[in-house]
């Protein structure tokens, strides 16, 4: 079974329900940089995501 890179906004918000989840690192880290920027106005580096945010399940 393959592994799937999540992050999942509501485990840190109790404002924002957001999850991706995706067997692909590099599409993860892409949506996560999006909906960060977009929906928190924060903007992260793919590094800054992977050691801080995205869990591997």
């Amino acid at each position: 079974m393959a592994s799937a890179h999540k992050l999942d906004c509501e485990s840190v918000s109790d404002t924002c329900r957001f999850i991706i989840q995706s067997e692909d690192e590099e599409e993860a880290v892409e949506l996560a940089q999006k909906h960060m920027k977009e929906v928190h106005g924060q903007e992260y580096s793919g590094d800054e995501l992977r050691q801080e945010h995205l869990q591997v399940v």
